[in-house]
């Protein structure tokens, strides 16, 4: 185990040098009801005591990850907003013509996109950042959506992998209903990350950090990794020979 309560404060350290550096003020951030979420929340929470704001935004999402991240502004006495976003998807998909039996992910998709753009609104009136919650282990196989729940301006949990949020969500007192909740990216229901990856994040995890895998999670891995990696880039752009 890492020591969990010097990264800790590193990270509260780090979260106010990056506001700082930006000229901003605070930090927003959705709360899903997870325990990544719930661990840049607690670490937000202590670099800004007053000016964190989660957002808990509800698409067609499981009530209960409404219940736990109210829990948990609870818990850590976040100030926090709920916007439902179950009718501007829904206007969305009769704009785009959809007859909402397309591919079950482009769908899906969707949601994340609408919750980054309704943080960066909130982040524009009140100068504040807008902070990710995507870990290593996420961020390694492209466990996220492009321009969704990646488009943010700081990525505080990026170098640790899922084990280690788990030992910082203890150390920041996260209710353990978070902390021992399947993780699920909530994008339909009974949907689970380990389920749609067909590995366990211990696995990925002892993969990442040793390289030892049986084969058959070393082959998810790195093909989940090479698929994903233009998701790590910034977009290709185009140099002409000459001009």
């Amino acid at each position: 185990m890492f020591d969990v309560e010097r990264v800790a404060n590193e990270l509260v350290e780090w979260l106010k040098d990056r506001v700082k550096e930006a000229n901003a003020k605070g930090i927003v951030l959705g709360l899903s009801g997870g325990v990544d979420s719930a661990v840049v929340a607690a670490a937000a929470k202590k670099a800004f005591p007053d000016d964190t704001l989660g957002i808990i935004m509800p698409c067609y999402s499981n009530p209960q990850d409404e219940k736990d991240a109210l829990l948990l502004a609870d818990r850590l006495n976040i100030r926090y907003k709920k916007v439902v976003l179950d009718e501007v998807y829904d206007s969305l998909l009769r704009a785009v013509g959809s007859t909402g039996n397309e591919n079950r992910l482009a769908l899906a998709n969707i949601k994340p996109r609408l919750r980054m753009t309704t943080l960066y609104y909130h982040a524009a009136l009140l100068n504040y950042l807008v902070a990710g919650t995507g870990n290593k282990s996420e961020l390694t196989v492209g466990y996220f959506t492009k321009y969704g729940d990646s488009g943010v301006d700081i990525l505080p949990l990026a170098s640790f992998v899922k084990h280690e949020v788990w030992d910082l969500a203890r150390y920041f007192n996260v209710p353990e209903e978070i902390i021992n909740k399947a993780p699920s990216a909530g994008l339909w229901e009974n949907q689970t990350d380990e389920k749609e990856m067909g590995i366990t994040y211990k696995e990925l995890d002892e993969y990442i950090l040793t390289g030892k895998a049986t084969e058959r999670v070393r082959n998810i891995v790195d093909e989940l990794n090479r698929k994903s990696q233009h998701k790590r880039e910034m977009p290709k752009i185009f140099v002409p020979s000459s001009k």
